[in-house]
């Protein structure tokens, strides 16, 4: 069953259309990855799809519930989409804990008690509960990655969104990224997931959307758009030794 229909989506800033005509699914429990050139669209996607900005035009259905509508309670919509963002989004001044608890303690009107014992499961899921007391500046990049999902799924959302979350790491941490991921995977959890980094998508993805000048060009696993696709665009962007940008 799809989770999220997304159906001829545009999103225009002035004369130029971001995204046009943007239409694809994700079903329960899947992962997709969405790649394409710098400035293509992929990150004004996940905004609009979260409402974080206005579509211009299309149809966004979640559950089979349209959200783009003025009537949509876009706070409720938010709750059900968690959204790791690419630098992180942590409070400075906050701890790890309070970090992950001010959501569920703000949004979901959760006890502290309550809030703290959710935020300690979620922590120990993701291997970082011994970091609870430290601040943000002490983590090191592929720890606030972690915090930051943790953050994310104290709300129970519906499906998590990624924003580009290797962009700011190293090797090793990608792929400890990636473990992440596929992780969360295997507990059935949804993911969309912006990145421009091939092996990760490649890594956890069960299919790719590739995305140029707004419009998806084509959706397959990493393996058919590496090696089987005659369009010239595709290839050079997904060909073995690319390095896409």
């Amino acid at each position: 069953m799809a989770l999220l229909e997304v159906r001829h989506l545009k999103k225009t800033f002035g004369d130029r259309a971001v995204l046009d005509g943007i239409s694809f699914d994700l079903e329960e429990g899947g992962i997709k990855a969405i790649m394409g050139p710098s400035g293509c669209g992929k990150s004004t996607l996940l905004r609009c799809i979260n409402r974080l900005i206005e579509p211009t035009s299309g149809s966004i259905l979640f559950r089979g519930q349209e959200v783009t509508g003025r009537d949509t309670d876009v706070r409720a919509l938010r709750q059900m989409i968690g959204f790791v963002f690419q630098n992180y989004a942590l409070y400075r001044h906050l701890c790890v804990l309070d970090n992950v608890t001010v959501g569920p303690r703000k949004l979901k009107r959760m006890s502290r008690r309550e809030a703290e014992g959710k935020a300690l499961h979620e922590l120990q899921r993701l291997n970082v509960a011994d970091l609870r007391h430290s601040f943000p500046s002490q983590l090191s990049g592929g720890q606030k990655q972690r915090v930051a999902i943790a953050r994310a799924l104290a709300m129970d959302p519906a499906v998590l969104f990624f924003d580009e979350p290797t962009s700011a790491l190293d090797p090793v941490m990608a792929r400890e990224v990636a473990a992440v991921i596929n992780q969360l995977h295997s507990e059935n959890v949804t993911v969309l997931c912006v990145t421009h980094d091939f092996e990760l998508a490649r890594s956890v993805a069960d299919r790719i959307i590739f995305l140029r000048d707004g419009r998806i060009r084509a959706e397959d696993t990493a393996d058919n758009l590496r090696n089987h696709y005659d369009d010239h665009e595709i290839r050079t962007f997904f060909g073995p030794g690319a390095a896409p940008v």
